[in-house]
């Protein structure tokens, strides 16, 4: 075989489908856990991945892609990045590492899924190089947050936080478990490899890859974009299920899925990329704004991924375009008031010339989210540290697990959008994530969100001290002001001055 070209022997050795005799096919191949929606095997057969390699290939890629980050790990650990670099830039690091790291081993058993019971051979085949690649996302990230336990507590969170009861923990457990725990392997393959994968790991590591770079954080540039070449290939598997799906009568289920998965991919990437890049990255080293950013990579890309194959861009495709201007706006500010809640230092990322930014970026942002920062800033600066940190709980979707947001001050749209099911009254953030829920009920009403647990008596004492004792946050972990408040003094002569 190594003497022959590829394209000679590949078509042969992915060919893998026999007509079993012991067992019949739906035992080998169990509905529930296959998901052929009845098209018959040899339909599953035309699957033709547009990434192909064999397992040699694979494995000198994969040494060099390993080779080349950490040898700049080892390069640079004596430049102390870390203990110099931006505090922003740290809390990027921090969130990103415990909401990734742990789901990448996760991702692991969908892959595996796929690779065991996908009738179609050749998505088996890419699913095994699939399962090898979130193996190594897992193992690569873990080990090099690992190193940093000795700076800070928060770093351990790379491997706590998926088995906490953090509410952002609990947020992405839910989601992921959803796409990629609890799913036949068609399903994992549209709604994990392709709705997610393809439609925002994009966002997540080439965006964040860029501004890393910028930043001078080479290590972090590098070791993320390793990974996203592993997920540009396999992500390529929900493409060719797709299109098989669509030739045989199913593009309203392979729709209803795509549908389900991109809109609760956004919420969960609208509290957890958009603050990064629009308010922890340092202000020079932000390569594009998180809107400019999804323009590019989702409305652009995606769109026209999804529209070739035959689908219909999703029907709250409007909704979503109007999301970009808000949301994660809402995230940012929530998640920097309950900073306590959260494993690392939100970054406030409002210094007069940020704010600058943001209005060019978002026109009318200093009359909506600015009017609610003046207020922080007035209170910081007076002296009212207290009138600026949890004193409520606040309302979290049924859906996404993640407080529902608006628009405040003079753009004033915050809506809650209510269902009563089985007698059970639940909130949802927006009528997509109410319609989420609708199409599958069974699926999600059972789920108990950060606030039905505080509601149900399960956090004791009911209290903020109660409530971080329920997620897991002890001392040296909580989180705090990124920069230890010293933006605040950009404001002082301006409020002396006023007074």
């Amino acid at each position: 075989m190594p003497l022959l070209d590829r394209s000679e022997y590949y078509d042969l050795i992915r060919t893998t489908n026999w007509t079993p005799s012991y067992v019949p096919e739906d035992e080998l191949y169990p509905e529930e856990m296959s998901g052929s929606r009845g098209i018959p095997m040899e339909k599953w057969e035309t699957f033709d991945e547009p990434y192909k390699v064999a397992y040699g290939e694979y494995v000198a890629n994969q040494r060099e892609k390993d080779a080349g980050a950490y040898s700049v790990k080892a390069a640079l650990e004596r430049s102390n990045f870390v203990d110099n670099a931006d505090p922003g830039w740290i809390s990027i690091l921090k969130a990103h590492y415990g909401a990734i790291s742990v789901p990448e081993y996760a991702a692991m058993t969908g892959e595996a899924r796929m690779a065991r019971f996908s009738k179609a051979p050749g998505n088996r085949n890419m699913a095994v190089f699939g399962m090898m690649d979130e193996t190594r996302h897992g193992q690569i990230q873990l080990y090099f947050a690992h190193e940093h336990t000795r700076r800070s507590r928060q770093w351990d969170w790379a491997h706590k936080a998926m088995h906490a009861n953090e509410w952002g923990a609990l947020a992405a457990r839910h989601f992921f478990d959803d796409m990629m725990m609890t799913r036949d392997a068609i399903s994992v393959s549209l709604m994990l490899t392709f709705a997610f994968e393809t439609g925002f790991t994009n966002m997540q590591f080439l965006g964040l890859a860029a501004d890393a770079a910028q930043a001078g954080d080479h290590t972090f540039a590098n070791l993320i974009s390793s990974i996203q070449t592993d997920e540009a290939r396999h992500a390529q598997q929900g493409g060719p299920n797709l299109k098989i799906l669509i030739e045989n009568g199913k593009k309203d289920e392979a729709q209803q899925m795509i549908d389900v998965a991109f809109w609760r991919s956004w919420k969960l990437f609208s509290v957890l990329t958009g603050p990064m890049m629009d308010y922890y990255t340092p202000l020079e080293s932000r390569e594009q704004s998180f809107k400019e950013f999804m323009q590019e990579w989702i409305i652009g890309q995606f769109e026209r991924q999804i529209t070739d194959l035959g689908l219909d861009t999703p029907w709250y495709w409007d909704e979503f375009i109007r999301a970009l201007d808000e949301t994660h706006h809402g995230m940012h500010l929530g998640v920097w008031y309950w900073r306590p809640t959260v494993w690392w230092n939100p970054a406030a990322g409002v210094t007069p010339e940020d704010r600058d930014w943001l209005e060019e970026k978002y026109p009318g942002w200093n009359d909506t989210w600015g009017n609610v920062w003046d207020l922080i800033i007035e209170n910081l600066t007076e002296g009212r540290p207290e009138l600026t940190g949890p004193a409520t709980l606040p309302m979290i979707c049924n859906m996404s697990n993640i407080p529902i947001v608006g628009t405040p001050s003079n753009g004033w749209n915050v809506k809650d959008y209510p269902l009563v099911h089985n007698g059970r009254l639940y909130h949802f953030g927006s009528e997509p994530d109410r319609w989420c829920f609708e199409q599958d009920p069974e699926r999600y009403q059972g789920h108990l969100n950060f606030i039905d647990r505080f509601l149900a008596g399960w956090i004791q004492p009911p209290d903020l001290s109660g409530g971080l004792a329920y997620m897991g946050l002890a001392p040296g972990e909580i989180g705090d002001d990124a920069h230890n408040y010293e933006w605040v003094a950009r404001y002082m002569p301006a409020q002396a001055a006023a007074s």
